[in-house]
């Protein structure tokens, strides 16, 4: 697998997931579409989603609703596209949004393994493969990050790293599209900084293209932390995404985060 065919395979899928054309993510213009949630789409993009942004790099594709189609056009024409992505301009687009009942809710970038970079990773732990029935006993806060109870079907595939019996570091995958699997990892606090989240996610990684899938890895910017292991892991920043959805939804959250 090459990186150029891996790139192929996440456009095309971002494409269902907007309702857009993979050669939309490399025109050097910014592109607007109707939003259409694909049938193939992630499985974790729930509606209602009022639009999504995506930039591979190249330029800006928006995929949005009509009641906000005319906000999104006026928007991604003042800025420049990466700029689309960042306050102060960010305030200018979610007061817009706010007449219409809606607000920016996440933002997340997304990395793709570099083939030419990627390999396994040392650490001086055991690491075990553990496969979907493995994971049963493992739904914990201390792992919540790997693995997800909510959507326990999804979870396909782990690395396991062990002192004795005991799992110290654990990441696993969710089957989140048909062609491409996201890595998640953990590590208890007390055994940081010692080279097995990398180790995992590498390894993991390699795991994941050995059964012809991609794997996927998502980050908060701001989660320094993560983002470094993914880079150490052999995975390259590859595109970003930002979603808007109804006021409601997104005071939930802030809610449910309080709680």
């Amino acid at each position: 697998m090459t990186n150029e065919e891996i790139i192929k395979i996440a456009t095309e899928q971002s494409a269902e997931d907007i309702g857009c054309k993979a050669e939309d993510f490399f025109s050097s213009k910014n592109v607007v579409v109707p939003f259409k949630l694909g049938k193939n789409a992630r499985k974790y993009y729930k509606e209602p989603i009022t639009a999504n942004f995506v930039s591979y790099g190249n330029n800006l594709v928006a995929a949005t609703t009509n009641e906000v189609s005319e906000i999104i056009q006026e928007y991604i024409s003042r800025y420049e596209f990466y700029h689309c992505f960042e306050t102060p301009n960010l305030h200018w687009l979610n007061e817009k949004l706010l007449k219409k009942g809606n607000k920016v809710c996440f933002m997340a970038e997304y990395y793709l393994p570099d083939v030419t970079k990627l390999k396994e990773l040392s650490c001086n732990f055991d690491i075990h493969l553990l496969e979907q029935e493995d994971f049963q006993a493992l739904y914990l806060p201390e792992w919540s990050n790997a693995i997800c109870e909510d959507r326990k079907e999804l979870d396909v595939l782990g690395l396991g790293a062990y002192e004795g019996n005991k799992l110290i570091g654990l990441a696993a995958c969710s089957a989140d599209a048909q062609d491409m699997w996201q890595i998640g990892v953990d590590v208890l606090p007390e055994y940081r900084k010692k080279g097995i989240a990398s180790s995992l996610t590498a390894g993991l990684a390699l795991e994941i293209i050995k059964r012809n899938k991609i794997p996927f890895y998502c980050s908060a910017w701001s989660n320094i932390r993560s983002v470094k292991n993914a880079i150490k892991s052999g995975f390259v920043p590859a595109w970003v995404e930002m979603t808007i959805k109804p006021i409601s939804i997104v005071d939930d959250m802030n809610k449910l985060e309080k709680e």
